[in-house]
């Protein structure tokens, strides 16, 4: 009787084959390669704006002070209304600067009868002087009584000119057009010349000034960019944002920018002219402004869908080369243009960038390309 071992060993062999048969017909065939929505990348000009934040300022302002001590006698303007340069606005009790301008026509009437007489008496002691009647002491006391009254007759009429002045200050008038605020005093209330707390603040809002902060690094940037000729310089209107991130209407255009960069904040202040005929936009309110840098004529952009964003923060996109081959490519990414981005670096014109089927384009693997998209929007 043969021993066990050999016995079994056929049938190990015969049990082999079968599993090995059993495992060929099993084996999957390899299927087709995936397909995938590709965009051209082309070089096109490209107009890069940064938005800078910033905050709305009056064209013109002006707080209405007196000058001259009074008592407020009367209001002229409606609160909130709008004025107009050289309009009153407060009426003061003038009763005593009335008075004094009153003394001072009477001083200089009684200047100008005093001066008629001398010269009378200048002209007669100059005729007898020549006919030698009267000797050179009396001919020189006339010249200089003459002179005196001439002298009295301009003081008295400086004097009237003041009082007028001072009498013209007890209605105070706007110095500017424009909208004005609330009162700060009412009637009865006694207000001193040059006093620190305005009556009123009067603010020219069409047009209206937007004062943006840009930091001095992006300047120096920006400066670099144009001296190298990587950026051409455009003049291109401002748009404004407002808080609720619509557009405004109306574009501004760049009035100034301070030469002066503030030591807290590393920043430097851009002021922007806007029209404001409706006067939506208000002193104080927070705006956002988009401002032209420069125009890169071979700018290179990426469809925003394309680019994958990595725990550390780097960005990278999927290349499909000639033969099909995924790879992927670390870009570096400038301003966003619409739904697309600026590429600094990493791609180049003729680059097909995966834009649908990214989760089946595998890196090293092969791809068909279904449709090709265009990069421009």
């Amino acid at each position: 009787m043969k021993p066990l071992f050999q016995r079994s060993a056929p049938i190990l062999l015969i049990s082999a084959i079968l599993v090995g048969c059993s495992q060929e017909q099993a084996a999957p065939q390899a299927g087709p390669a995936p397909t995938v929505t590709v965009a051209a990348i082309q070089t096109e000009p490209v107009t890069l704006q940064r938005e800078l934040p910033g905050r709305a300022v009056p064209y013109l302002v002006a707080e209405v002070r007196p000058q001259v001590n009074g008592i407020v006698a009367e209001r002229l303007f409606q609160e909130g209304g709008t004025v107009e340069a050289g309009q009153a606005l407060y009426q003061l009790d003038d009763a005593m600067y009335r008075a004094n301008t009153n003394i001072a026509e009477a001083t200089l009437q009684n200047a100008q009868a005093a001066l008629a007489l001398a010269r009378t008496e200048a002209k007669r002691s100059s005729e007898l002087f020549a006919a030698k009647a009267i000797s050179a002491q009396e001919y020189d006391n006339s010249q200089s009584k003459l002179q005196q009254a001439e002298a009295q007759a301009k003081l008295a009429a400086a004097s009237l000119e003041s009082s007028r002045i001072t009498l013209a200050y007890s209605r105070i008038t706007s110095p500017i057009s424009g909208q004005i605020g609330r009162s700060a005093v009412t009637k009865g209330a006694l207000v001193t010349a040059n006093q620190s707390a305005a009556l009123a603040t009067v603010q020219q809002l069409d047009p209206v000034y937007v004062d943006f902060t840009q930091s001095s690094n992006e300047l120096i940037q920006l400066r670099r960019a144009l001296s190298s000729g990587d950026l051409q310089a455009v003049d291109l209107p401002v748009q404004i944002l407002l808080e609720n991130g619509t557009p405004y209407e109306h574009p501004g255009k760049i009035a100034f920018s301070e030469t002066t960069v503030d030591p807290s904040t590393g920043s430097f202040t851009l002021r922007v002219e806007v029209p404001n005929p409706d006067h939506l936009i208000l002193p104080g309110m927070y705006l956002r402004g988009r401002v032209g840098e420069g125009l890169r004529q071979n700018g290179i952009l990426v469809p925003q869908k394309a680019v994958a964003r990595t725990f550390d923060g780097s960005t990278s996109v999927k290349v499909v080369a000639q033969d099909g081959t995924v790879e992927t490519r670390k870009v570096t990414l400038g301003q966003a243009v619409g739904n697309r981005w600026v590429v600094e670096s990493g791609l180049s014109a003729g680059d097909r960038v995966v834009t649908v089927g990214l989760q089946k384009a595998i890196p090293g693997s092969k791809v068909q390309i279904s449709a090709t998209e265009n990069a421009q929007p």
